[in-house]
């Protein structure tokens, strides 16, 4: 008789249903596993932040800007009065200038063409505006400089240097208000080109050991300071070739420091004189004549100081006091020291090449 009932499955259909199920799941694990992980250990994106850039304005400093800005407070503007003086009439000419504060006590340094002892109505303008009357108190007209004076307190004063330490090739600025006071305080930069120049300014006139320089000088800017990066005070600018760009003169502060001394003691200087006619070497080639050092003279004021101490015509000075003297700057220096009523002793070549030392009596 046979039976019909369920098949009880075998050990190896157990097996094969078990390795089904595993392949089943590892495939379902491989495939939806990996997305459900990464969205749930993935970082959450952080919110964009937008950051602004700060601006850092770098202030640049240099040299230049430290001279000009120790200067410029000690810098003036000068309007002048000037009668011109005809057969027919009378003239009142108006002229600008520029000038520098150099004392406290109100000196003012510029050039005699801005502000002589023609000049009348001096008007004096300051940095911070104030305008004041001013006179003269001193005035060459050979060396183009002149000496105002003001009554004012709380000063701007600029220093002086030495100019005999100037070097050709160093950086200069000129400050001054070229064409008017419209353009008050202008700086230029440049070079010093040359040194000891003397040029012509007139038939017959010469203006001597003038510092050359390619900073830009202008009508208005006479009178003003010509001034090193150390913020000194090296020359006073005077002149300029019209006929050709970047050629300037400045008068050597030097020549001035003796004669500012003695009006602060004495409130006047007069001018010394050994009573010659002379000329260094920068001078002698416009009389076609060759001197290789020392000051040559050429003429002798008859009972003057140099004559009355037997220095002649032909007779070379080499120095003052011992110290070497090249040029007409240097010389003036000297004797502008010792002041009138003073002696000097002058060492001098003569034409046979003889070398003495006289005492002159200025």
């Amino acid at each position: 008789m046979e039976y019909y009932g369920r098949r009880r499955p075998s050990v190896f259909g157990y097996f094969l249903a078990a390795m089904f199920g595993a392949i089943l799941g590892g495939f379902l694990i491989l495939t939806f596993a990996p997305e459900a992980l990464i969205q749930k250990f993935q970082p959450k994106e952080q919110p964009k932040v937008e950051t602004k850039k700060e601006v850092v304005y770098e202030t640049v400093k240099t040299d230049i800007t430290s001279a000009a800005e120790e200067v410029i407070p000690a810098v003036v503007g000068i309007k002048t009065t000037k009668i011109q003086r005809s057969f027919f009439q009378n003239k009142r000419i108006q002229g600008v200038g520029s000038g520098v504060i150099i004392d406290k006590d109100g000196y003012i340094l510029t050039n005699n063409h801005v502000a002589g002892y023609s000049s009348s109505d001096i008007v004096v303008s300051l940095y911070d505006g104030r305008e004041t009357n001013g006179n003269v108190v001193w005035a060459d007209e050979v060396l183009d400089l002149a000496i105002v004076k003001i009554e004012e307190k709380n000063l701007n004063v600029a220093r002086l240097g030495d100019s005999k330490n100037v070097k050709i090739g160093q950086t200069v600025i000129a400050i001054g208000n070229p064409l008017g006071l419209t353009f008050q305080r202008t700086v230029t930069a440049g070079i010093i080109s040359a040194l000891n120049r003397t040029i012509e300014v007139s038939e017959g006139v010469f203006m001597e050991d003038l510092i050359q320089t390619d900073a830009s000088i202008n009508p208005g800017n006479s009178g003003g300071p010509l001034v090193n990066t150390s913020g000194e005070v090296i020359g006073i600018n005077t002149v300029k070739v019209t006929s050709a760009e970047g050629i300037g003169f400045a008068v050597p502060v030097n020549i001035i420091k003796p004669i500012i001394d003695s009006i602060k003691r004495t409130g006047r200087f007069e001018t010394p004189s050994l009573g010659i006619k002379a000329f260094d070497k920068n001078l002698a080639g416009y009389f076609e004549f060759k001197i290789q050092k020392g000051i040559y003279v050429y003429d002798v004021l008859r009972g003057g100081p140099a004559a009355r101490a037997g220095i002649k015509e032909g007779d070379i000075i080499i120095a003052i006091d011992d110290r070497e003297v090249n040029t007409m700057m240097e010389l003036k220096e000297e004797i502008y020291k010792k002041g009138v009523g003073s002696t000097c002793k002058v060492t001098i070549k003569t034409p046979v090449g003889t070398i003495k030392t006289v005492d002159v009596n200025l």
